[in-house]
């Protein structure tokens, strides 16, 4: 089985989930809220606009978007249970949300269809070839469109969980190319890595103009009933990048 496959199967298994927890995802998503420096960065860029959504998953922030704003937004995914559980939940609370099944970087939406690219969270480590995905969200985009970015930062895959110091796993490198996930979604997922810099020369390379870009201590996202030192201030766990297609 090639990775590319055992990492869509681990997702798709994952996806269950979203099932499984309708109810609960329901109810989130009634009063969905992005992360404040989401909705600040997006809250002017977001009025009214068409929204395209690579990695959509489970599709609060879907919601949070229409809520913050937005005319619509389409969720991509390769995951046909994301996809499907995405839609029911935007179809009981009556947004306009749609999604969509592809295995990105060919999304099959239509040229100029996007005035934001919205991806968080958790969606460049499963981008193998980004310079190829960039080119992908750039067609989406109409002229001057945005791309939004909220994502682990390259160095939170190396952080032990340790609860009193902050290490580096020796089983893990910054300039490795990959490693396999084993925590959430399991199942030998692999996620791509690659340094801070090549991310931002690919965005910048691909006719992008930066006009945000921060680190943060804080991760988007932690294990119910776990904690780490590294996830408590001392080190970088996500990053926030807002550009501008040049075009």
């Amino acid at each position: 089985m090639s990775v590319h496959n055992n990492t869509q199967q681990a997702w798709e298994s994952a996806s269950q989930k979203h099932i499984r927890e309708n109810n609960e995802l329901l109810d989130e998503a009634k009063d969905a809220r992005l992360l404040p420096i989401e909705e600040t960065l997006l809250r002017d860029i977001v009025a009214g606009a068409d929204v395209v959504h690579p990695m959509s998953g489970h599709g609060i922030d879907d919601v949070a978007l229409i809520h913050l704003g937005a005319r619509s937004v389409t969720g991509v995914d390769y995951s046909p249970t994301a996809a499907s559980a995405a839609q029911r939940r935007a179809d009981e609370l009556g947004v306009d949300c749609r999604y969509v099944t592809a295995t990105l970087p060919a999304s099959g939406l239509i040229d100029d269809s996007a005035d934001l690219i919205y991806t968080g969270k958790g969606a460049l480590i499963w981008v193998e070839d980004l310079e190829a995905w960039l080119t992908e969200m750039r067609r989406l985009l109409r002229p001057r469109g945005h791309l939004f970015i909220y994502e682990a930062h390259p160095m939170t895959p190396l952080w032990s969980w340790d609860p009193d110091k902050v290490e580096v796993r020796s089983d893990r490198g910054y300039f490795a190319r990959s490693h396999v996930n084993d925590s959430f979604p399991a199942g030998g997922a692999v996620e791509h890595q690659r340094t801070f810099a090549e991310t931002i020369m690919a965005i910048t390379g691909a006719d992008f103009e930066i006009l945000h870009l921060e680190e943060h201590p804080e991760p988007f996202w932690r294990p119910d009933g776990m904690d780490a030192a590294a996830w408590n201030g001392p080190v970088p766990n996500a990053f926030s990048l807002l550009a501008r297609h040049r075009g």
